[in-house]
């Protein structure tokens, strides 16, 4: 069995521009992946047929998972006979925006890619992730980078300043279309990529923190006070920066000592079950 690393995301940016003709956003967001992540076996099968196996009663089986549509769209792209069985062990929270499906996507197309010996370049597998879904093209690269179109237009960055991360996902799922359908363009407040990026490029840890921003945050916020409690409860326990990452319903905090990261870990696990402390990556994957 070919094992790949499927690692989440956070958003350490997120605009949205205006609607665009084809009823997508027009996007602008600075992503990194952090060290928590999902793991994909793939393993061959005579009878071609693409086979979803997880323990996770969650994750769904046939067509519907992101994995599966990359699978048959390589299958059907290239010729390819032979079928897989994909072995999704599940570490991401699912609906929390942290791309934990997109993930799972990529890693699909970056194992296939190997076990299958197509021999085509990262930008290749990012083309056909882009025809999954908005996250998987930044996914199939990882690292940090700035994506803008509807999320598929990905330039490479350098890795943020290290530092640590505490995740919380409150005990819902959040419609990422429910989210986007609710955002209202007029007046609201968008976060400035530009300094963000300038932030990155300086290694300046302070103004990384001050140029968090997500425009989504508000629309989720009124759907869901608990998110807001998790925020504000992150800020009091002593995160430097505290944002909602995509959609949501998860809430990350910046902390850049271990032992203040380990204390809001401890804080937040009074009322919300899945906590956890993860470092940024900030690097691109390999071509596996």
């Amino acid at each position: 069995m070919l094992y790949v690393k499927a690692p989440a995301k956070i958003n350490l940016t997120l605009d949205v521009l205006y609607k665009r003709p084809d009823h997508y956003h027009e996007v602008e967001m600075i992503m990194t992946t952090v060290d928590l992540a999902d793991r994909i076996g793939l393993e061959p099968r005579k009878d071609g047929l693409i086979k979803i196996i997880s323990a996770d009663r969650f994750v769904p089986d046939d067509e519907r998972n992101f994995a599966y549509q990359a699978a048959k769209l390589l299958k059907d792209t290239y010729g390819i006979s032979e079928g897989v069985s994909i072995k999704i062990d599940k570490e991401i929270p699912i609906a929390a925006g942290l791309a934990g499906g997109s993930s799972d996507a990529a890693a699909t197309l970056r194992g296939l890619n190997e076990m299958w010996n197509l021999q085509l370049t990262m930008d290749e597998l990012a083309e056909h992730g882009s025809k999954i879904g908005s996250d998987v093209s930044f996914c199939v690269y990882g690292g940090t980078a700035l994506a803008t179109g509807r999320g598929e237009k990905i330039r490479e960055l350098p890795a943020p300043p290290a530092c640590w991360v505490v995740l919380a996902k409150p005990k819902i799922g959040v419609s990422t279309a429910d989210v986007y359908g609710g955002l209202k363009l007029d007046g609201i407040k968008h976060p400035d990529t530009k300094r963000m990026m300038e932030a990155i490029e300086k290694q300046n840890y302070e103004l990384v923190c001050q140029s968090l921003g997500n425009v989504l945050e508000t629309v989720t916020f009124n759907l869901h006070p608990e998110v807001v409690t998790i925020k504000e409860q992150m800020q009091r326990f002593g995160a430097d920066a505290v944002l909602m990452s995509g959609s949501g319903p998860t809430v990350f905090g910046l902390v850049d000592s271990e032992t203040r990261a380990t204390r809001i870990y401890n804080g937040l696990r009074g009322f919300c079950e899945e906590v956890y402390i993860v470092r940024m990556l900030g690097e691109r994957n390999p071509l596996a």
